[in-house]
């Protein structure tokens, strides 16, 4: 029974994390821009979650590890904004896709960059993840403008950069305070920037209520669901499940912003999300020590 509410954790946790989209185009659609939507989002969540620090009596690490949290805080900034920028130009879904894209981006920076030798399975998934990726870029689908393809991937390679660093960092910390930190920091680095540009605020209640969504279910909620998951399951299967994320942003696109994705871009989404199980069952790093885009200290997006 505790391994079925594992994995009922996980999936909703992937399915909060892939509502993303929806909620941040209905944010757009009120007159929000990026940088405040961001703002808005990490500032409530990183409030939520310093409450539930307190409430447990948690302490904060070290001011060192604190500090490398504070500035991964600032990098994560970038890895988000990219992926909001790109829901401007491409579909959610696909958006959600080419992100997913991290984990073979992860394994391949373990290589060229730590010198970590991959067998042929993970070898094989790395392939299928990067050939998924071709096809997906597709400029002839609707709705899909190279510049959003771009920061898509962008958004990827900021991500597995991330994932990489804060696997080094975060690790003493635990998920809870990393989350917290991470989220606090990065919308104080963005409310300087909303500050000096000047905010971009929702102008409508739904667009508001959007902006609650994202910071309370597809951050906060989905946060939470996801490390209540991992505990019962363990990271391996708790990656395998993760791909429900993707999955949802493709279906919710499709049911509630009449999006849809080419069979090309089907095709290439689908060895995307083959490659991320491959990676996980043969317990490469991006299963091992970051299950998921949001099974890192902060989230996705």
């Amino acid at each position: 029974m505790n391994r079925t509410a594992g994995f009922l954790f996980v999936a909703l946790s992937g399915a909060c994390f892939g509502a993303l989209g929806f909620f941040g185009r209905l944010a757009y659609d009120a007159g929000a821009d990026v940088a405040s939507l961001l703002f808005l989002r990490f500032g409530l969540a990183g409030g939520v979650l310093a409450c539930v620090m307190a409430v447990r009596r948690q302490r904060l690490p070290g001011w060192k590890v604190s500090l490398g949290l504070v500035l991964l805080g600032g990098f994560y900034v970038g890895e988000a904004g990219s992926y909001f920028a790109a829901l401007r130009h491409i579909p959610a879904g696909l958006a959600a896709l080419l992100l997913y894209s991290f984990p073979a981006l992860v394994a391949l920076l373990q290589v060229f960059v730590f010198r970590e030798r991959l067998g042929r399975v993970r070898w094989l998934a790395v392939a299928l993840a990067l050939g998924g990726t071709a096809l997906t870029v597709d400029l002839a689908a609707g709705g899909v403008k190279p510049v959003g393809l771009l920061l898509g991937l962008l958004s990827a390679l900021l991500y597995a950069v991330y994932v990489v660093i804060s696997s080094r960092v975060a690790g003493a910390a635990g998920p809870l305070a990393s989350s917290t930190l991470i989220l606090c920091a990065a919308a104080v680095t963005l409310g300087i920037g909303v500050a000096v540009k000047g905010p971009a605020f929702p102008t409508t209640a739904t667009g508001w209520g959007a902006v609650l969504a994202l910071a309370l279910v597809c951050t906060v909620a989905a946060v939470l669901l996801f490390f209540m998951g991992m505990v019962r399951i363990g990271p391996v299967n708790t990656s395998l499940v993760s791909t429900m994320e993707p999955l949802t942003a493709v279906v919710i696109g499709a049911l509630f912003m009449g999006e849809r994705l080419s069979a090309r871009q089907m095709l290439g989404g689908l060895l995307i999300l083959t490659a991320a199980v491959m990676l996980a069952r043969a317990g490469a790093p991006p299963s091992s020590e970051a299950p998921s885009r949001d099974a890192q200290p902060a989230g996705p997006g």
